[in-house]
């Protein structure tokens, strides 16, 4: 097997590694919501659930989404071309962006929740 050949599959395996994480994430997510909704439908208090279920899930899309930024750069690694190396900057920039923002909402929740007390 070619140096190539061996990154190509490397490439492939940590992007679906990242897709992976993110389904996950977002199936248990999807369970856990529906089993909360169960829970406030009979009438019981449930926000610090709710905000743990999104805690929950936004670290699986900010995991799925350091492995797909790693899966870029090993690509380029592979056909490192001017087009190929803007590209990555492009994808990384916007992933960067997103996983910050993902990242700030989840530490403003969890402040806000730990001010909170449960009833």
């Amino acid at each position: 097997m070619s140096a190539s050949g061996l990154l190509e599959g490397v490439t492939t395996g940590v992007g679906i590694i990242g897709v992976i994480v993110i389904l996950w994430g977002v199936v248990t997510a999807t369970i856990s919501t529906v089993r909360i909704e169960i829970t406030h439908l009979m009438h019981q208090h449930v926000p610090r659930a709710r905000v743990k279920v999104r805690q929950q899930l936004g670290s699986s899309l900010l995991l799925g989404l350091e492995f797909l930024i790693a899966a870029d750069v090993i690509r380029t690694v592979r056909e490192p071309t001017i087009e190929e190396v803007a590209i990555l900057g492009g994808i990384v920039a916007i992933r960067t962006v997103i996983s910050y923002f993902l990242h700030k909402e989840m530490a403003d929740e969890m402040s806000v929740l730990s001010e909170q007390k449960e009833p």
